[in-house]
């Protein structure tokens, strides 16, 4: 029985050997004073490059945007030399991947901004944690960004695209999903702004099409995806409400106006199903909505990531987890053999443990 998702597709102009996508996840380990992607980093991804698209964990756009130690950024010179290295190394293994951009916005801390503020549309504390150079620490109230501030985002991120793409990434994906920085302005409890970026859905989703316009100036539209999450609910500060639905609904459907390499999203937890206001079924809600390829994302298992494509409710499907401890998950999958589990904690540790030393099928066998 041949498997969905082992079976090509084509993104724009490029054309992907399957549809197992390997998710976005932070690793921390580039732990350099230039916080620039390293040769381990390279050794990690080329050895998930029989993937057909690997979006790598989130790179911050600036300075600014940082709020996780040992997490690579895309604005410096060292940096983009760094991001060559994997980008080479997974090209030479036939492999495509995308860089995810980032900025964290009020999920970060004063200790990674020499004692500065963090920033986010509304000066609304997220009572969660951040996790600084020296531990876990209580986030803080944020400062508010101001119009021009917002403007001078938008234009990092378009300056983040061009560098990941001199880098010689395949494309970029903007990271607008888990409670960070694009995803508070979307969501009412996170923003309570009262001007252009606030209030209306239209004003609340504004900077993310001003980030697309600017990114498709030196970006092809082809080779930019969107990550959204519709039904996060209970992380970081982010709430779902009778505000939150609709407004992805309204941000979805505008998307169709680009020509995107694909949409990213990810389905409602679990433990949030019965949430008031939540989507349960993100993927079934939002096919028929966009026209263009869709990613999905979340606690899938090779036989529930092969039906939701049989099912057409989404064309490709992302593996975290899954991509840790099995570097060859495609071939597992081809193979339906068993899949090794992660040591969760080696997740963020330094090093190779955990990180680059996981066998393949092969290597297990002899």
């Amino acid at each position: 029985m041949s498997q969905p998702l082992l079976n090509p597709i084509t993104l724009g102009d490029l054309t992907l050997k399957n549809r197992v996508v390997m998710a976005p996840m932070t690793r921390s380990r580039a732990d350099n004073e230039d916080n620039a992607a390293n040769d381990l980093m390279a050794t990690y991804y080329a050895q998930r490059a029989s993937a057909g698209l690997i979006i790598t964990e989130g790179s911050q756009i600036s300075k600014q945007a940082v709020g996780y130690i040992n997490t690579p950024g895309i604005y410096s010179a060292e940096q983009v030399a760094g991001w060559q290295k994997i980008t080479d190394a997974v090209h030479a293994e036939g492999g495509k991947i995308f860089l995810q951009l980032w900025h964290v916005g009020r999920m970060s801390h004063p200790d990674f901004h020499g004692g500065k503020l963090p920033v986010a549309p509304s000066p609304i504390n997220p009572n969660d944690k951040a996790f600084t150079p020296e531990g876990f620490k209580d986030t803080v109230t944020p400062h508010e960004l101001t119009i021009p501030e917002i403007k001078q985002i938008v234009q990092d991120f378009k300056t983040a695209a061009r560098n990941a793409i001199d880098a010689g990434f395949d494309g970029v994906e903007v990271h607008a999903s888990n409670g960070y920085l694009l995803h508070q302005f979307f969501v009412s409890t996170a923003n309570v702004r009262t001007d252009a970026y606030g209030g209306s859905v239209e004003n609340r989703a504004r900077i993310l099409f001003e980030v697309l316009d600017a990114i498709k100036e030196v970006v092809p539209q082809h080779r930019i995806g969107v990550r959204l999450n519709p039904s996060m609910h209970g992380g970081f500060g982010i709430t779902v409400n009778e505000d939150t639905i609709p407004t992805f609904d309204y941000i979805v459907e505008q998307l169709n106006k680009y020509s995107l390499a694909y949409v990213h999203l990810t389905e409602a937890s679990p433990a949030n199903k019965d949430v008031p206001h939540i989507e349960p079924q993100v993927a079934k809600r939002y096919r028929p909505k966009y026209n263009g390829n869709l990613i999905i994302n979340g606690g899938f298992t090779q036989e529930t990531g092969n039906q939701v494509i049989a099912d057409g409710d989404a064309d490709l499907v992302a593996f975290g987890v899954p991509f840790i401890a099995n570097p060859d998950l495609v071939e597992r999958f081809a193979q339906n053999a068993e899949l090794q589990q992660p040591d969760q904690s080696k997740f963020y540790a330094p090093g190779p443990e955990g990180y680059v030393d996981y066998p393949t099928l092969a290597e297990v066998e002899a």
